[in-house]
This record gives C-alpha cells, sequence and structure tokens, in this order.
C-alpha cells in the first residue's frame, strides 16, 4: 500500500514545528504519561504486579531494562541485529581516547554511526505505525458511518445515542433499524477484548441483527437465532453482551431482550429501578435459551442501557465511577431531555476522570417516553 504522510497537504515548516512543540512541551507531564503507556503497553502482568513492591532505587534500573528487552523482542530480526550494532558502536564511541588526534580515534565516527542507526531503526518502525494507522483510520471511517443518527426521529418518543471508542476502533456495538412503519429496533452490545478483532466481530453481528430481525416477532427466537450464528462464525473464548430493545410508535410498551449485558437502569417517578439479566450473553453456550422482557414506560421516564466503559471509567487514581455514582448522577436527568440527560451524564464522567486515560469504549442510549398515548 502507498501511502504518505502529507499527501494532499502541505508540509509545515521545521521551524514553526519546534517553535510549536516547545510552546505545548509539558515535559513532567508528557514523560510521565508516555512512560506509563509503556509499562502498560511492554510489561506484563506478572512483572507489573513485581514492580509494585520494588522500592524506588530498584524501579530506575530494573524497568528501563525490562522495557529495553521487551521491545527488542518486539522488533523483527533485522532491526533486532541493527539494535545490536547501534549499542555496540556507542559503547566503543564512549571508550575512545579525547586527547588524540583524528575523526576514528575519539570515538565519533562510531557514535555517528550508531545515531544514524537509531533514526533508521526509528523511521522504519514509525513507518510500521503511520501504515497500521492509516488501516485503522479506514476502519474508524466505516464503524462511523455505520452508526446511527444521534437522536434519530420516531413519534412518541425522545431518543439519544452515542458511542465512543477507546481507541481507533471500538469494540462496542449502537444500532438503530426501522422494523416497519411503526416498529423500530435498538440494539447496544459489547464484543469481548478490544482493538480490530472486536470491531470485525461487532460489524459482524450488526449485521446479523440487522438481517435476520425482520423476521422475527419473538425476541426469544431472534436471540436463540443469533446465538448460534454468533456461536458458528465466531472466534474460540469470544463472546458478546447485547440488550436489543424494540417499540412501537403507538404504544407506550417496550420489549427488550439482555443477553450477558450490564442490567439497563429505568428512571421512574419515585426513582431507579434495574431490570434484570434474563439471557446468557451470545457465544457462550450454543443451545441457549433467551427471555423476553417488557416494561411500560409513561410519559417523562427513561430507559438508559450502556456499556461498562460508563460504569468502569476510571480518574486519576485508577477509580472506578461505578454504578452508586452513576445512579446519583441518573437522578438528576428526569427534566432533561434524552439528548441533554447524555450530555449531562457525559459531562459528570469528565469531571470524574479529567486527564486520566480512556481504557474502554463507551456507549450510552437513552429512551424516554415525550408524550401520552
Amino acid at each position: 500500500m502507498s501511502n504518505q504522510y502529507f499527501s494532499g497537504k502541505k508540509e509545515p515548516g521545521i521551524g514553526r514545528t519546534i517553535r510549536k512543540d516547545i510552546k505545548n512541551l509539558k515535559f513532567r507531564d508528557d514523560f510521565s504519561g508516555e512512560y506509563k503507556d509503556l509499562k502498560e503497553y511492554f510489561l506484563s502482568e506478572e512483572r507489573k504486579e513485581k514492580a509494585e513492591t520494588m522500592g524506588l532505587f530498584k524501579k530506575i534500573f530494573i524497568i528501563p531494562w525490562w522495557l529495553l528487552k521487551a521491545l527488542y523482542y518486539k522488533l523483527t530480526p533485522f532491526r533486532r541485529f541493527l539494535l545490536l550494532i547501534a549499542i555496540l558502536l556507542l559503547f566503543v564511541s564512549t571508550g575512545g581516547d579525547s586527547n588524540a588526534n583524528g575523526v576514528m580515534s575519539d570515538g565519533r565516527l562510531p557514535g555517528f554511526i550508531s545515531g544514524l542507526i537509531f533514526l533508521f531503526i526509528i523511521a522504519v518502525e514509525l513507518k510500521d505505525k503511520m501504515y497500521a494507522k492509516t488501516e485503522l483510520e479506514e476502519g474508524r471511517a466505516v464503524q462511523k458511518a455505520l452508526t446511527p443518527d444521534a437522536n434519530p426521529e420516531i413519534p412518541n418518543w425522545d431518543i439519544w445515542l452515542y458511542t465512543a471508542p477507546a481507541n481507533d476502533v471500538g469494540g462496542d456495538l449502537l444500532d438503530y433499524i426501522n422494523i416497519s412503519d411503526t416498529k423500530v429496533g435498538i440494539s447496544l452490545g459489547d464484543v469481548a477484548g478490544k482493538g480490530l478483532s472486536a470491531a470485525l466481530l461487532m460489524a459482524k453481528l450488526q449485521s446479523t441483527i440487522r438481517a435476520i430481525v425482520p423476521d422475527y416477532k419473538s425476541l426469544n427466537e431472534l436471540g436463540k437465532k443469533i446465538n448460534t450464528i454468533f456461536c458458528r462464525d465466531s472466534l474460540p473464548r469470544l463472546f458478546a453482551s447485547l440488550v436489543f430493545v424494540e417499540l412501537e410508535t403507538d404504544s407506550s410498551k417496550i420489549k427488550l431482550l439482555n443477553a450477558g449485558h450490564l442490567p439497563p437502569v429505568v428512571l421512574r417517578k419515585n426513582g431507579i429501578e434495574k431490570l434484570k439479566i434474563t439471557s446468557p450473553a451470545l457465544g457462550i453456550i450454543p443451545q441457549a435459551s433467551f427471555i423476553e422482557q417488557s416494561i411500560e414506560l409513561r410519559e417523562t421516564e427513561f430507559l438508559i442501557i450502556y456499556s461498562d466503559g460508563l460504569t468502569e471509567a476510571r480518574n486519576e487514581e485508577g477509580e472506578f465511577l461505578g454504578e452508586d455514582r452513576l445512579e446519583k448522577v441518573i437522578l438528576n436527568i428526569s427534566d432533561k431531555s434524552s439528548k441533554e440527560a447524555g450530555e449531562h451524564i457525559l459531562n459528570k464522567i469528565d469531571q470524574f476522570k479529567l486527564k486520566a486515560k480512556v481504557h474502554d469504549d463507551l456507549t450510552i442510549a437513552i429512551i424516554k417516553r415525550s408524550t401520552s398515548l
């Protein structure tokens, strides 16, 4: 695949870029964040736990050595060989006689060659990263195109849909489909895992639901068919949770299927009601049975469905938002539209996590009765 980083764009001036970088540089925060990300990616869970028990002096030497070894093993054999050569030349360059005459004797040439090799390794690694990033961006564009409108117009209903992946592509499912002139379906699910594999399985699940949902009047049978297909086509040990909601324009009754997903929350006039998980997640039990639920939403009441990226949002201390905090937030949305309610929840999450890194995809569907029937 041929691609250029600045394809279609004017290359920025190097001087302006350097000045801008220096102006925006927050060395301590940037270095701390990058170092934390390195440890998160390269270190095994066993070594992360071991590092927690180390003293500061030991961490300064042991963790960089672990990171260097992990980096070495991640490289291709050719790049590992170049890295060894560069390190050897670096040691040679520091052992020269500073009082001698000539380029070779004072070690500057080996040091210069070592630097060039390091730059070459960085360049080819960056090239690989940019190729991968381009493909992920294209995947993200496809996912975005498949995402429904945030506020689908349905008579007598006020609906707000939101999804945000933690990385370039996500494994959360959010979809809206017109089943008939008076009936619509909303899917919200979470495929186990992260990244591209979860995103591909999510797309498969979405297309499966869209293809077969018009043929089923019972959510029990719909769940069984989706599960059969998912078990057949998924990878071993991978599963997905799903909430499928069916509502009609001329009824305040909602039918839903919860296959191993977090319990949806109903905000009533007198408080919060949590719906039960009545069926197993998809892909675990090939011959599983699925149970349809139904609820009645009165005017101004809400049904809120969400992925675990909401309750498991973390602050800078690593503390989860949790269900208790979420319920307190939900209790303050009764006078809002679905969109205002959703934005209120997102604002509270941002206030909680501040600069903490996002660890999981976040998806929310808010359904509100807008008029009496």
